[in-house]
Order: structure tokens, then C-alpha cells, then sequence
């Protein structure tokens, strides 16, 4: 799977006329917001709470190697190993050398960000060893040979005739005249497929959503029970986290858990947190023979300090892309990144570099809904500024754009004449057709003018052309 963040104009300009993705994204603004916003209507202390997990990561940041060590010593002192990796090369070379020393054929995996960051899975292929991804979403990806289009839920941009038409590619050991019309009988047949698979591997792979110091313990938030059958069914479990998870004591991790879900998926709690310290115990009725943890840098350790530290408290609810005029308008492939919408355009930067990601902290509108709902309070347009500024300083935004730039500053800056040059500019777009369109069809338009103050221009304003996108697209026979 090729990544190419710094492909998004285009792959975006795809994205708008895709009809069956702008179907499929639909399900994201339609099923995310208002289960959020009522799960945190109902929690009269869900800001104070918001406000306390916001300063337990800021502590954690702040003595971050203290508590990697302690978490390291209570690992230990449970029966684990911790192994440190400090680019994604040495955890994938760690996660294999495991794999292979267990003479592993086939593993199974619960859903982990971590391990699609490091391409974990095209890794252990090309070794010999079979990956096979149990969380429903992430198995139908892994089918279509795609990378997910959220960090929640990976398959949002399909709808359920394509799911049907990949098991039928697949399953061919099944029926042919199954009936699969229904989500249910997608979800059945996924689960006996599955089912067999745990029982085949040798070693299960999870990521984490915490880590906690105080107890070695490793916390797993999931709504299917593929995340448990995978790290009990193995002989081993492996657990590929980054160093950003931990949080020191289980008190903490409860606080933040009472935000998580909320933020993500509108419910109190998810169906299953597991929790999990160290191989089985004698007394143990199950559970795996060992257990691994794999704990990745891969450039976070060179955000502390600096003005992107903030992001290391994000806990991947992905409430951020949810409430984005943009990730809606486009979908998470067009990102061309593991971590999509608006906390992606500030963390791959720093993963992978301005220069090759630039086009992602543009892809914006600043309206700031994504800080306003974050639940440890990402100031994360500010910091998207950051990556501008700095992408801009380099010189490596288009020459046409840096001039453009300075021209609207100029007009900016002064109100009375941005508002006669407004009301007079449109008129005149509206001249050039093809260009026009083009202009009104940005999927940025809408965003920026409902979520900020600014003066609309006359005639028709830029919500109203959002609008009219559909038929302006069946116009330009697209």
C-alpha cells in the first residue's frame, strides 16, 4: 500500500466526484456528532473531566522517561519483556524476531493504529508469516488491500454492496448462493471465518490505548471481542504501543477512559476494555505464554519541547475527523497518511516531514471545531498554523500561492475594502464558468463560512454553493 500525503490536492479532487464515497461519508456526520453530543450533554462534569485528562498527559509528558521506566520495571516484575524500538525498522525487526523464534506461520491481530504506522503487516508477509486482521473493519480492508479511512472505524468509506462483493471474492470455500443482503449475515460470516483463525495462531498482536505505569498493565478499547480472543487465544501476545500511551496510575486511566468513548462513538463505555498485565499465571485458566511489548518512538521523543507536544496527548478517538468540513468532504484516502483529518495534518508532519506532507496542514478551514471537541484539548488549527509557517519559511509552497497569500493579507487587513472587493469578486468569478465552479466545488467553502464570523459575500455566498455541489457536478457531466 503506497502512502502519498503529498498527493492530497489531487487525490482530493478525486474524492469529490467519487459518488459512492460522498454516499458512505454521509454515515460519518450523520452517526458520529450527535451520539457525541449527547453522550456529553448527559455527563454534567464531562468538560471538568475533559480538563483533568488534559493534565495527567501534560504530567506524563513532562516526566515522561520516569514513567516509562517504572512501567518497564512493573513489565518485568509481572512475568513481560519490554523492547525498545526507536524507528519503525527496529519494531517491525523486533515483532518478527518473535515470530519466527515461536516458528510462527499465521498471526492475529487486534486493531492498532501503531502497527499501520510502521507497515507492520506488508513486513511479516514478506517474511513468510500470514497477518490476518480479526477487528471487522480492518479485516475488510485487509481484503481490499487498502489502508483504513479513519483511526475508529477503518471501512467508513464503503458501503455494505462492496463488503458483500469482497467476501464473495474471497470466500470461495462458502455457498455461492449465501445471502448476504443484510449487515447481520455480513457479520455472521465474518465471524466463523475469524473464528477459525484464532484457534490457528501462533502469536496475537494488539496495540494499546494505555499503558499503565503503576501496574505494567497494557489497556485494549474495543467494541468487538476480536481483541481478546487474540491476545488469550495465542501462545504469545505481542503488544505494539508508542511511547505516548503511558499514564501513571489505573485511577488516571479510569478518568480519561470516561472521556474516550464518549468523544468517539457517543457511548458511556465501549463493549470491552481489557486489561492486561504480563503472561499466564499457574492459576490461570488461559492467556499466553508470553508477553511482549514493543515500545515505539519513531520521532515522537523529538516533539517534546517543541510546539507540537500537545499532540502526544491525543488518545485516537477520532472526534477531531468527525466534526471536519473537510475529512467530509473527502474521506481519510485522500490524506494520503495512516492518520487522516485534522489530527493527522499535524502528526505526520512529524512523523514523516513538511516536505513531503505540507499539503495536509492545508487542508483546513481553521473553523476549530476539531479543538472544541477534542477531549484533551489539542489546540490543533494553532499548531497546524505552526506547520505552515515552517512549510512556508522553507520555500516550499507554490510560488502562485505565496504571492496570493500576501495579496489577501493585504485586504485582510483591511476590512472595509475586503468587503467592496468581496461583494464586486464574485460577480466577476462568475464569468470565467469553469474556473468558477471549480472555486465553489472546494470542499473548505462551507466549513469556513458556517463556523466563523465573516462577512458572506454578495449573491451567492460560498454555503450556498456548497449546496448546490451535487448539481454542479451532474452539470459538468461528472
Amino acid at each position: 500500500m503506497q502512502l502519498a500525503a503529498k498527493h492530497f490536492k489531487a487525490s482530493a479532487s478525486k474524492a469529490l466526484v467519487d459518488a459512492q464515497l460522498q454516499k458512505a461519508l454521509g454515515n460519518v456526520e450523520k452517526g458520529f456528532i450527535d451520539k457525541r453530543q449527547k453522550a456529553a450533554d448527559a455527563l454534567p462534569e464531562f468538560d471538568a473531566l475533559r480538563d483533568n485528562a488534559r493534565d495527567i498527559k501534560n504530567h506524563v509528558l513532562a516526566h515522561l522517561d520516569l514513567y516509562l521506566e517504572e512501567y518497564e520495571r512493573n513489565v518485568t516484575a509481572s512475568g513481560g519483556v519490554v523492547h525498545w524500538a526507536e524507528t519503525a525498522e527496529d519494531a517491525r525487526r523486533i515483532v518478527l524476531e518473535i515470530c519466527q523464534k515461536a516458528g510462527a506461520r499465521t498471526v492475529t491481530k487486534g486493531k492498532s493504529m501503531i502497527t499501520e504506522e510502521i507497515a507492520l503487516n506488508d513486513h511479516l508477509t514478506a517474511n513468510g508469516i500470514e497477518p490476518v486482521e480479526t477487528d471487522l473493519g480492518e479485516y475488510i480492508i485487509q481484503l481490499r488491500g487498502e489502508y483504513p479511512s479513519h483511526i475508529i472505524a477503518p471501512a467508513v468509506h464503503l458501503n455494505k454492496e462492496q463488503v458483500e462483493g469482497d467476501f464473495r471474492r474471497v470466500h470461495t470455500h462458502l455457498p455461492e448462493g449465501r445471502d448476504l443482503s443484510d449487515p447481520v449475515a455480513l457479520l455472521g460470516e465474518a465471524r466463523d471465518v475469524l473464528r477459525q483463525r484464532y484457534f490457528a495462531a501462533d502469536v496475537g498482536i494488539t496495540g494499546a490505548n494505555f499503558l499503565i505505569a503503576e501496574t505494567g498493565t497494557s489497556v485494549i478499547v474495543t467494541n468487538e471481542g476480536n481483541g481478546d480472543l487474540t491476545q488469550t487465544l495465542g501462545k504469545i501476545h505481542v503488544v505494539v504501543a508508542s511511547i505516548e500511551k503511558i499514564v501513571p496510575t489505573l485511577e488516571d486511566t479510569s478518568q480519561i477512559l470516561r472521556v474516550l468513548a464518549r468523544s468517539a462513538t457517543g457511548q458511556d463505555m465501549s463493549v470491552y476494555t481489557t486489561f492486561s498485565t504480563g503472561p499466564k499465571r499457574p492459576e490461570d485458566p488461559d492467556g499466553p505464554d508470553q508477553y511482549h511489548v514493543v515500545l515505539l518512538d519513531n520521532g515522537r521523543s523529538a516533539m517534546l519541547g517543541t510546539e507540537y507536544q500537545d499532540m502526544l496527548r491525543c488518545i485516537r478517538c477520532g472526534a477531531c475527523m468527525n466534526h471536519c468540513p473537510v475529512y467530509h468532504a473527502v474521506g481519510g484516502h485522500a490524506y494520503g497518511s495512516v492518520y487522516p483529518g485534522p489530527m493527522g495534518a499535524v502528526l505526520t508532519p512529524s512523523l514523516n516531514g513538511i516536505e513531503e506532507t505540507g499539503q495536509l496542514p492545508n487542508a483546513s478551514t481553521f473553523c476549530g471545531r476539531c479543538e472544541a471537541v477534542c477531549p484533551m484539548r489539542i489546540p490543533l488549527p494553532k499548531m497546524m498554523r505552526h506547520w505552515r509557517e515552517r512549510e512556508f519559511e522553507r520555500n516550499l509552497t507554490p510560488l502562485t500561492a505565496r504571492y496570493g497569500l500576501k495579496v489577501w493579507a493585504f485586504f485582510a487587513k483591511r476590512p472595509k475594502l475586503y468587503r467592496l472587493v468581496v461583494s464586486f469578486g464574485m460577480p466577476v468569478l462568475s464569468l470565467f464558468g469553469g474556473s468558477s465552479r471549480r472555486f465553489h466545488s472546494l470542499p473548505f467553502a462551507g466549513g469556513w463560512t458556517r463556523h466563523r464570523d465573516l462577512p458572506a459575500p454578495e449573491g451567492r455566498t460560498f454555503l450556498q454553493a456548497w449546496a448546490q455541489r451535487d448539481a454542479l457536478k451532474q452539470e459538468a457531466g461528472l
